[in-house]
């Protein structure tokens, strides 16, 4: 008996355009050389768009996800939350950090030892919107690594972020 082995594709296709057969011509991903027709039927079956357009269309979709993918919305300035956690209004963003440094206000300074005005470098960290509306840095617990139910916000939901340095990409 032969054995089957399966292969799932490295790279993604785009979509070039509706073929005049009722199906859609694709490529492989940057390569126009490489081009081919899909059934519309399996076309539709098969595939999924792999990347929002905006941040409002994967809002919109109501479609959940990893925590993978969550995180690599986060480093994209998106908005992202648990649909499980309880806390109204609640949700992630990445922040950059500061890694040339800020001058440090007196309680960090008096925290870590340092004179008032010193730099202080701080590295990337996750940020956490608190239902009560103040702030925390945060790290995810095993359970939000392994959830599936990962939402992204729309711009509409956490409208405080857009005037707070933070953006989205498009």
């Amino acid at each position: 008996m032969i054995q089957m082995i399966k292969y799932r594709k490295k790279t993604l296709i785009e979509l070039v355009e509706r073929a005049g057969c009722g199906g859609y011509t694709v490529q492989n991903e940057g390569q126009p050389g490489d081009r081919w027709t899909i059934p519309q039927d399996v076309f539709e079956t098969t595939y999924e768009q792999a990347y929002p357009t905006s941040v409002e269309e994967l809002a919109a979709s109501g479609r959940s996800f990893d925590f993978g993918y969550a995180l690599t919305l986060l480093k994209n300035g998106f908005r992202v939350a648990r649909a499980g956690w309880n806390g109204k209004g609640m949700f992630a963003v990445y922040q950059k950090g500061y890694p040339d440094g800020i001058p440090c206000n007196k309680q960090t300074a008096d925290a870590w030892g340092m004179q008032e005005g010193e730099l202080f470098k701080v590295e990337p960290y996750l940020q956490l919107k608190m239902a009560n509306g103040s702030h925390a840095m945060w790290n995810p617990n095993t359970l939000d690594i392994l959830a599936e139910d990962w939402i992204v916000l729309a711009e509409a939901e956490a409208p405080e972020l857009a005037h707070a340095g933070h953006h989205v990409v498009k």
